[in-house]
């Protein structure tokens, strides 16, 4: 087995796979180790690999035609990663991700995501699953980040992810937030 761990075993853990299923998953992920400050993906590029957070903080984000920085996405352990737009559809991408603190990912490229799931059942559940729940989760941000006022929106994020917003700089949070970090300073204080 070429992974230190076994991977397949700890991102398939509710899932049944045998031993030797395990070892063949295994043997589709790549381990990288990455820095803070580490940029792992630019835009203007094709993109063929998502990416599983094992630990560590990650986030995607893009510049807009103004130069504003737009995070879109954050992950941590146990979460995935990518430029799904790319990573789906074959265009180049536009999104960029950057390690917000050292961490360890598993690289998976869409090929072998795809002899995974045509070989196990149990993984191509796993992937469908993960898929229905990251739609599932950016309709609801889409949803909430039209309907919601910007302190309606931290007191939502804070609550649910408490673990990363000790973890990050408060302009990530105000960028993905789609707010100045003004605006999230004055907000902080009247919530304090």
């Amino acid at each position: 087995m070429k992974n230190e761990v076994s991977i397949a075993s700890i991102i398939f853990k509710n899932y049944s796979l045998s031993k030797k299923e395990i070892q063949f998953a295994n043997d589709k992920f790549e381990r990288i180790e990455l820095k803070k400050g580490d940029i792992l993906l630019n835009p203007n590029i094709y993109v063929d690999n998502q990416f599983y957070v094992l630990s560590g903080c990650l986030r995607s984000y893009f510049i807009n035609s103004k130069g504003k920085d737009n995070t879109t996405q954050f992950a941590i352990k146990d979460w995935w990663i990518s430029d799904y737009t790319s990573f789906f559809t074959s265009e180049k991408s536009v999104m960029s991700i950057e390690c917000l603190q050292d961490a360890v990912i598993y690289k998976l490229s869409r090929n072998d995501m795809e002899i995974l799931c045509s070989t196990m059942i149990s993984v191509e559940n796993f992937f469908r699953s993960k898929l229905e729940k990251a739609f599932a989760h950016f309709q609801k941000r889409i949803i909430n980040y039209l309907s919601l006022s910007a302190k309606e929106r931290y007191v939502k994020f804070i609550t649910n992810y408490p673990e990363i917003e000790q973890r990050i700089k408060n302009y990530h949070i105000a960028s993905y937030l789609g707010i100045t970090n003004e605006s999230l300073s004055r907000i902080r204080k009247s919530t304090s």
